[in-house]
């Protein structure tokens, strides 16, 4: 597999024959080559300290697809003078890793260290990732993973203990630019696209040098007589489809940005993350529960209608269907980020949970107990309640609480909205209790 990619003259010099893909041709021969990961690879990063001091340790590579897991692994391993041994989880088995251990140890007797290079080692299950424990202890193999995925959540707390976990990033356009120039370099023609087309098919690979150099590729062989502008490279060529796993962190990072961006009153982030989600194929019902949710937690009393705007906007979605029913998710979602905001009621169901848990089966007061039964009523159920709508102005003011236990203020609403009417109200029984000696 190639990941990321050498200069066209190390590349002419004993690399990859003619017939080979673009990727390949151009695949890095040091790691000085590599583009995108000077944050590791450069003097102060941790490759470059580890390659300095000639030691290696055990590494879990986490990173988007196509920024250079394999090639650094495979020139690591060169660097350090150790044997490569690359595997892939998708395609091995515990019977491919004895295999593998058993060859290492053989290798180890006459001196040579191994680097065991897994592609995709978060396919692993837990049992096949704990095989990997004893011989990363006893040194048999020094271990590479490779993952897409947040080893957080997919690797076991005892492999990432042992293992340093670097962090690949997306590759800029700075980098994908380097790969176009060398590209061009080891062809010998520009591309055949004008300047606007040029930036397009940057953008089209959302960080992926792989993607980029197998574009580039179908566009070498193609004829194409007159440089293509964005509309034709768009015929041309398909677009990258955005990387969106409905079960995967990705998942889970756009709708934290959506949530924080509705809370952060940003309509114009929320709608940018909205329509990420939705055009990568989100189910459209989940980010309604989301907005639901969010309506809730975050906007709460500050404006009621919020709820309401959302729950219709589920109702909308359900009649109309896609597309024409999203129009209606994209308004729950303006309404949701320009509403007040208030997490006083999320904040009161709480502590207020909180509180009913450490006070266990505290009594209500006798007054305001029910009282079905003349027996009841006998032994003072229910004794001296007062009936609030023959109060004066329809507010008793009585004690509602536990004898022992003192009244507590779970809920406070902020000045932000209707919740700021909801506060006067409020204040307004509070002073008639201070006044009639209630509260």
């Amino acid at each position: 597999m190639a990941d990321l990619f050498a200069s066209p003259d190390d590349a002419a010099a004993g690399g990859a024959p003619d017939t080979a893909p673009l990727a390949d041709r151009l695949r890095p021969r040091t790691l000085g080559d590599v583009v995108g990961q000077e944050h590791l690879t450069g003097p102060d990063g941790a490759i470059g300290r580890m390659v300095a001091a000639g030691r290696l340790s055990s590494i879990i590579f986490w990173g988007p697809p196509g920024t250079g897991k394999t090639t650094i692994s495979r020139l690591l391993a060169h660097a350090v003078g150790m044997r490569f041994e690359p595997i892939s989880a998708v395609f091995s088995g515990v019977a491919d890793l004895k295999k593998v251990f058993a060859a290492a140890k053989d290798h180890a007797r006459h001196g040579e260290k191994t680097l065991l290079f897994v592609d995709e080692i978060h396919r692993f299950n837990r049992a096949q990732q704990d095989s990997f424990l004893p011989f990363v202890e006893n040194g048999t193999v020094t271990l590479v993973g490779a993952t897409t995925e947040n080893p957080s959540f997919e690797l076991n707390a005892a492999l990432l203990s042992r293992a340093q976990v670097l962090i690949l990033r997306r590759l800029d356009a700075a980098a994908l630019e380097q790969l176009l120039d060398r590209a061009e370099g080891l062809m010998e023609r520009p591309l055949p696209l004008d300047p606007a087309a040029r930036e397009a098919l940057l953008a089209s690979a959302d960080g992926d040098g792989r993607f980029l150099l197998n574009q580039v590729e179908t566009l070498y062989a193609i004829d194409i007589p007159e440089p293509l502008d964005p509309a034709g490279l768009s015929a041309l060529l398909h677009r990258r489809v955005a990387v969106y796993d409905k079960d995967r962190e990705g998942h889970y990072n756009l709708i934290s940005a959506l949530h924080k961006s509705l809370r952060g009153s940003d309509p114009q982030a929320a709608l940018y993350y909205l329509a990420r989600m939705l055009t990568a194929g989100e189910e459209p019902l989940y980010v309604l529960r989301r907005l639901v949710r969010f309506a809730t937690e975050d906007i709460g009393l500050a404006d009621p209608q919020a709820v309401v705007q959302c729950l219709a906007a589920k109702d909308a979605y359900d009649f109309l269907g896609s597309p024409e029913g999203e129009l209606a998710i994209v308004q729950a979602c303006l309404y949701c980020a320009t509403a007040p905001k208030s997490n006083a009621a999320y904040m009161a169901m709480k502590a207020s949970f909180r509180s009913a848990r450490e006070t266990g089966s505290l009594m209500p007061p006798m007054n305001i107990v029910n009282a079905p039964t003349k027996l009841m009523k006998q032994v003072g159920y229910g004794k001296n309640y007062q009936y609030d709508h023959d109060a004066a102005e329809g507010f008793s003011g009585a004690n509602y609480w536990p004898e022992e236990m003192e009244a507590q203020t779970f809920y406070a609403p902020t000045d932000r909205g209707f919740e700021a009417r909801v506060a006067e109200r409020m204040a307004y029984w509070d002073r008639l209790r201070a006044e009639r000696g209630t509260g």
